[in-house]
């Protein structure tokens, strides 16, 4: 598979290694210095594109990468209200594309879990849910993609929570979920789910170690997305259906 890397800081250099060291060749290299030398010509040698750059240039990367004809994997947070464009684009003119908030393996097992556990917590309002993430102090968006998608999916299972707020020593509604964000050293990522009552704590955590699980599941995602028409998601990439 010949790949493409929009975005080459930490994360593509991280991809990077994952894809040679699973055989496959890096034909394109994209970073702030060369912006220009991304082309649809250059795309197009691609079978794949991975990017991963900044909440400011996502969008007009994608497009370009869509536009090309080119399949390509979104890991790039922070750019909700114009993420539906780009996947409106892509059904309509049959490119493929995956968007993740985050494409560690163990993350997208801990949504499934977070989602069963929500819908079996669904009316003990006794219960006081709260979702904390901790990541490195180099993360643009806050709360990050990652949470969002927690908090997502816990309100879409729990009946009298309508919303989320980011929880900043501010009282907030009962049926408003909060979401702690905290900015610390080098830590590639934390997130803690807790139902909190006057008698017992349930508690899920996903904790990340290095950028090596985000790396490996964004070369997997592309791996599946080569010869696809479409839009999918790491549901589809580990073989559990469309949420």
């Amino acid at each position: 598979m010949k790949i493409a890397l929009v975005g080459y800081g930490k994360m593509g250099k991280a991809i990077e290694q994952i894809a040679l060291s699973r055989g496959h060749e890096v034909v394109l290299r994209i970073a702030g210095s060369n912006r220009a030398a991304m082309t649809p010509d250059s795309l197009r040698q691609a079978d794949v594109v991975i990017e991963f750059s900044t909440p400011e240039a996502a969008y007009d990367n994608v497009m370009e990468c869509l536009a090309a004809g080119v399949n390509t994997v979104c890991g790039t947070t922070g750019w909700p209200t114009q993420q539906p464009e780009a996947t409106r684009y892509a059904e309509v003119h049959k490119v493929g594309f995956l968007h993740a908030t985050n494409f560690s393996i163990g993350v997208n097992i801990f949504f499934e879990v977070n989602t069963l556990l929500a819908r079996l917590m669904n009316g003990h309002e006794e219960y006081h849910v709260s979702v904390t993430e901790t990541h490195h102090i180099h993360k643009k968006d806050k709360p990050g993609g990652t949470a969002i998608s927690v908090a997502e999916q816990i309100i879409n299972n729990i009946g009298h929570k309508t919303g989320w707020q980011m929880a900043e020593g501010v009282a907030l509604p009962p049926n408003v979920l909060p979401v702690e964000a905290h900015r610390v050293g080098e830590v590639p990522g934390t997130h803690v789910v807790r139902y909190a009552s006057a008698v017992d704590d349930i508690e899920i955590a996903h904790t990340a170690h290095n950028r090596s699980g985000f790396a490996l599941g964004a070369v997997l995602a592309a791996e599946f997305l080569v010869g696809k028409q479409g839009v999918y998601t790491m549901r589809h990439v580990l073989g559990l259906g469309h949420q």
